[in-house]
């Protein structure tokens, strides 16, 4: 890798040009080979670019937000980081680029004077030098991208840089870049190989199902729990944990946690209490409850009730309630109005946690 340092540059908006690679698009999006006017359309719709618009319309460019950039074999310019910034200032400059949210353009062009044309730059030797700025600032910075972005991104790295290493090698070096930890790490290098089985099947034809709306956590968040992992065929202790993927299981975990039904409800919903319990239902002993649940059509909490395992559900319920009331204790002094059956609700919380010790008390005393 070359390690020349950046060179600052002021460029010219019309020498810079929107990366169509830019993780940030939806796989989508970026397949379909777009031109610039349908990435400008996408971010106008998806990406708040109105306010920026009026920020920069108004302020004028930060000096401080500088643009990543390479220079392409046609001598422009490609902005590997801040798309959405030189959207605007395109916008800005000439606004019959946009081809929706026509009359939101008109007004901020109406009411701001900026015009930005020569915009501060970092350039780069090669795309490759600029994955460890982006891999700190995105993946564990101040600049936040999604789950499946990230994912993805670390994914590239692990082709890019680290082709030749196995995932638990390659999540080593890739976590020591970013300032991440190895688990979590692995855990979306192999979260989006599963993502891809799954996209490469066209989301099993699960209506409304894509890459714009599917839950990229659900996967991560199931490759923490061990039977829901077995289920899947997923070994973290081989080279390759997806080389033994159980495509069926597969097809089903997505059908339980994004297919609905005519109420718009799925059989499992994607949170620890519902995740939880699915790992405790795909334990190898609980096989007929689990047959209940899949072939049968039983639900999820009426399944866990066939495992003879009540008490780690108790347990969980009571420990999501005291997880809830604690997050609701930590914002409490932060609302502004609190809603007309408040005290009600509260009382009633009371009652049933009065309700349940007294329970619990008349089963101890009767044993």
């Amino acid at each position: 890798m070359n390690n020349k340092s950046p060179e600052p540059l002021e460029i010219s908006f019309e020498q810079l040009k929107l990366d169509v690679s830019n993780p940030r698009l939806p796989k989508s999006i970026r397949m379909s080979e777009p031109t610039e006017r349908q990435l400008i359309e996408y971010m106008l719709l998806d990406a708040s670019l109105i306010e920026l618009m009026l920020a920069i319309g108004e302020n004028g460019y930060f000096p401080g937000e500088q643009l990543l950039v390479v220079e392409d074999k046609d001598k422009k310019f490609r902005v590997i980081e801040g798309n959405r910034r030189l959207t605007a200032v395109k916008l800005l400059n000439n606004p019959r680029l946009a081809t929706v949210q026509k009359s939101k353009v008109r007004k901020v062009i109406e009411g701001t004077s900026e015009r930005p044309k020569n915009i501060p730059c970092l350039k780069f030797q090669t795309e490759s030098e600029i994955h460890k700025y982006l891999g700190f600032r995105h993946i564990t910075g101040i600049k936040e991208w999604n789950l499946l972005e990230k994912a993805e991104y670390c994914f590239s790295l692990k082709t890019t840089l680290f082709g030749e290493k196995i995932i638990n090698q390659a999540s080593i070096e890739i976590a020591k870049m970013i300032g991440s930890r190895k688990d979590y790490v692995q855990r979306l290098l192999v979260g989006y190989q599963i993502f891809q089985v799954i996209e490469d099947n066209a989301f099993y034809k699960i209506q409304g199902l894509d890459d714009t709306t599917f839950y990229f956590n659900y996967i991560v968040d199931s490759l923490r729990r061990h039977n829901i992992k077995v289920f899947l065929g997923i070994d973290f202790d081989k080279n390759e944990p997806t080389d033994n993927i159980k495509n069926e299981n597969l097809k089903k975990w997505t059908i339980w946690l994004f297919e609905k039904n005519n109420q718009g409800k799925t059989r499992i919903i994607g949170n620890s209490s519902d995740l939880n319990n699915l790992n405790l239902l795909l334990k190898k002993e609980n096989k007929q409850a689990r047959i209940a649940f899949d072939e049968e059509g039983l639900s999820l909490k009426k399944a866990i009730e066939l495992t003879g395992e009540l008490d780690q559900v108790f347990h969980g319920f009571i420990s999501s309630a005291i997880t809830s009331l604690e997050k609701a204790d930590s914002m409490v002094l932060k609302v502004k109005e609190y809603y007309l059956n408040f005290e009600d609700d509260l009382r009633q919380i009371k009652l049933l946690s009065d309700k349940i010790k007294l329970a619990a008390q008349a089963m101890r005393e009767n044993d």
